[in-house]
């Protein structure tokens, strides 16, 4: 976007839309709702969406009024397209603006580019029509046409798309800009702000004591209500199955993430509301090949699990290798498995002093370190050492490393956990070689 003008603005043209649906907030829609009201020829609309969908509408120019574009045809013939929106009079905006000093959750909203339902309703009653309704809209189009033709159906789809980013353009439309509305609201929270008493604390040098400010916001506030009980079970997304497949669209892949993303949800507010949970480390953000692992644990179809391993570069038996371990321990499981580090010499004492502890009893096996793996020669038995001091039960089996277990605060319980030694290996007994 470019800003000369404050009482214009000019949007680049958007790329095209394929698949996608042209507003997600309600505000957006209901732009979109009253060109369809006001169109008197549905199939224009409709002509309109899927030349705003191509792509063809160029570089957007907002103004208090109207919207102006370059819109073009199939064979590159260019139509300048105009939309003139009403605009509100000083008496609305008075009123407009009044509504929203008034609220200062309507102000944080709009800073967040958010339109509240509330606003609209409050403003409406007002007698402030916020959104614009039937007949609000009047085309413009040197094609000819003295309705919506496909030209002005096209910019108004774009322009949807636009105020899902940035509803100021909406207000800009009906009159005033951003900066121009702030000024506005700031003036009014001056003139409403209730005057210092001069005789009261932190009044001769403009302050007041924060503490006492903030316990006087939080004495008008109520408890804080109980933690909703947990759910039985993961909540099921809705069904894809429709009878035309959607441009673009992999129906079974999208299904696949909603599922995936529900249990991951549930299992998040699961922690959440276990006791202890502030006292947790929050956790690392997974990498896209953590993630592929992740969401191919979830999956119980093979095509899915084929399809995230080669998206990741592994092959299928490397990614069942590699949920059996995230199975273990999740990111820290997958690292231990696909992770071959060389430990730093203040680790590798740690180790040796965790190796000593661990046989204090008992003469300890004979091990050979490759890095941070230490394996018994003959057994097929093989524990690894992870990055944050955990160790890792191995076993060997068919040719590879299988993880045959959860991680283990010392190595004796790791090389346990790997399981007995091969009845055809040979146990040998001595001093350990970490």
């Amino acid at each position: 976007m470019t800003t000369g003008d404050p009482y214009e603005k000019t949007f680049a043209a958007l790329p095209p839309a394929p698949g996608r649906g042209f507003a997600r907030t309600w505000w957006g829609q209901a732009w979109l709702r009253a060109l369809e009201d006001s169109a008197l020829d549905g199939e224009q609309v409709r002509q309109g969406r899927r030349v705003a969908r191509s792509g063809a509408v160029g570089t957007v120019s907002v103004r208090p009024g109207g919207l102006t574009a370059v819109v073009r045809d199939r064979d590159g013939t260019a139509h300048r397209t105009d939309v003139l929106v009403q605009e509100f009079s000083q008496a609305e905006w008075d009123r407009l603006l009044g509504l929203v000093a008034a609220e200062s959750g309507y102000i944080a909203a709009l800073l967040d580019r958010e339109v509240p339902p509330e606003l609209a309703e409050d403003a409406a009653a007002a007698g402030v029509e916020l959104l614009p309704g039937i007949g609000d809209f009047d085309p413009r189009c040197d094609c000819g046409e003295w309705d919506h033709c496909p030209h002005t159906a096209a910019l108004c789809h774009q322009v949807a798309r636009l105020l899902d980013q940035d509803p100021f353009v909406l207000l800009l439309l009906r009159g005033r800009g951003e900066r121009q509305l702030l000024d506005g609201l700031e003036e009014r929270s001056a003139a409403n702000a209730p005057a210092l008493d001069p005789d009261a604390d932190g009044a001769a040098d403009g302050g007041f004591p924060a503490d006492l400010a903030y316990g006087a916001a939080r004495a008008g506030l109520p408890p804080l209500p109980p933690l909703p009980d947990l759910p039985r079970a993961p909540g099921q997304p809705p069904a894809l199955d429709t009878e035309a497949e959607p441009d673009g669209l992999d129906v079974d892949a999208v299904e696949f993430l909603a599922r995936a993303a529900a249990a991951e949800a549930f299992r998040l507010l699961a922690e959440a509301v276990a006791p202890g949970h502030a006292d947790r480390a929050v956790p690392t953000p997974l990498t896209e090949a953590q993630d592929a692992v992740r969401l191919a644990r979830e999956a119980d179809d093979v095509r899915v699990r084929s399809r995230l391993a080669a998206a990741t570069g592994r092959s299928r038996a490397d990614m069942e290798l590699a949920v059996l371990a995230w199975g273990f321990g999740a990111a820290p499981g997958l690292a231990a498995l696909e992770d071959d580090w060389t430990p730093d010499r203040t680790t590798l004492a740690r180790a040796r002093t965790a190796w000593a502890a661990a046989w204090a009893d008992e003469e300890a096996p004979v091990l050979r370190r490759v890095r941070a793996r230490w394996t018994q020669p003959g057994t097929g038995r093989q524990v690894r050492l992870g990055r944050e001091g955990r160790w890792w039960p191995y076993r060997r089996e068919a040719g590879r490393w299988i993880p045959s277990g959860p991680p283990a605060p010392d190595p004796a319980s790791a090389l346990a956990a790997a399981g007995p030694a091969d009845r055809g290996g040979e146990r040998r007994r001595g001093k350990p070689l970490p």
